[in-house]
């Protein structure tokens, strides 16, 4: 609303649960400026390419594309985007905010502007390469994680959901049941995980399991992810 003059928006989903879901968020999220949403194109898993999808959006007269994809089809996107010199704000979903993974094979000249929501660190970024908690990352995954690219997305989020999961087996202590397991699950206040965002914590409650509740918006420059205004917490 603050950063696009008359805003059209573009959506690309993937044809399942996951992108529907995702496309369902953004339109929740944009309350009575859904109407903003000009056009829709979806894609399977088994498609090679989403080409034909990207040229549809972008004659829609869009100025802003949402990728609800899964990192292969986001490449191929931000790639075509600048095939087609189409250049909308391209707003990513945190699960593809991987430079490595994807920016990298969409072109990094390709990605400049690119814009997610985040939560975790990203492997490949270079602001964190002196950074305590990067360091033991990298350290555990060289030593325990033979054959996994310690920069996957999915690398990442599992050392976090894992040490979410010690902190829950410390907090039982030596009574180990299934009861106080979920007790337990439910009751994580401020824990701060190597991998999380600075300020960034996880928490839970009986009543909301959901552990993540902030994010940092943050803007590709080329580079690395270039972090940009508050942090939002969930109302």
């Amino acid at each position: 609303r603050n950063n696009v003059k008359d805003p059209k928006v573009a959506i690309l989903y993937q044809n399942d649960d996951f992108g529907k879901a995702m496309r369902a968020g953004l339109r929740k999220g944009l309350g009575d400026m859904a109407s903003r949403i000009v056009k829709e194109e979806s894609y399977e898993t088994t498609d090679p390419t989403v080409d034909s999808q990207i040229v549809s959006l972008q004659g829609s007269g869009a100025n802003v594309l949402f990728l609800a994809a899964i990192p292969k089809p986001t490449s191929q996107a931000i790639r075509k985007c600048a095939q087609l010199g189409w250049n909308p704000l391209k707003l990513i979903q945190s699960g593809t905010a991987s430079i490595t993974a994807v920016l990298t094979p969409a072109g990094l000249e390709n990605s400049i502007g690119v814009t997610t929501g985040k939560f975790l660190k990203d492997f490949g970024d270079p602001t964190w390469t002196d950074d305590a908690g990067m360091k033991t990352y990298a350290t555990f995954m060289g030593k325990y994680v033979n054959g996994v690219n310690p920069s996957d997305i999915l690398a990442v989020l599992g050392y976090t959901v894992a040490q979410l999961m010690a902190q829950v087996l410390k907090q039982c202590g030596d009574e180990l049941t299934r009861a106080n397991v979920l007790k337990q699950a439910c009751s994580i206040k401020g824990l701060h995980s190597d991998m999380l965002l600075p300020g960034i914590t996880l928490n839970t409650e009986p009543d909301n399991r959901f552990p993540i509740r902030q994010m940092r918006m943050a803007r590709f420059d080329g580079k690395h992810w270039a972090v940009f205004g508050d942090l939002l917490t969930e109302q």
